[in-house]
């Protein structure tokens, strides 16, 4: 299976469970691996034919942005369900990080991998 893949996405959002993050955004670090089947977009070389990174990346972003969720793994899933709306996205591998979320780590987060199917 091909990958198409948007590498520490930025955005700036509310997220978290204590009242303080609530109150402010942080930055939301985001990784998604696509996977597709590129061949007919090589052909055609056609970005109809193409899982578009540009637009995938600025939905993610807007979401992650408004949907002030309290937890990464809720956040992860619904990134991953915008992602699996593409008609070329066969499955999909996203993490969510929460750069010095936890004191002497650089950031943590959680990885989820959804397939059209589930």
């Amino acid at each position: 299976m091909d990958k198409v893949i948007i590498k520490d996405l930025l955005a700036r959002g509310v997220i978290g469970i204590n009242d303080w993050e609530r109150e402010i955004t942080q930055n939301i670090l985001i990784n998604i691996v696509a996977c597709t089947d590129t061949h007919r977009a090589a052909q055609t070389d056609n970005i109809e034919d193409c899982v578009n990174y540009k637009t995938l990346s600025k939905k993610v972003q807007s979401h992650a942005e408004s949907a002030a969720r309290l937890t990464v793994e809720a956040l992860a899933n619904d990134l991953a369900k915008i992602c699996l709306e593409e008609k070329n996205v066969k499955s999909v591998l996203v993490r969510v990080e929460k750069p010095g979320a936890v004191r002497f780590a650089q950031s943590v987060g959680v990885e989820i991998e959804r397939t059209r199917d589930e």
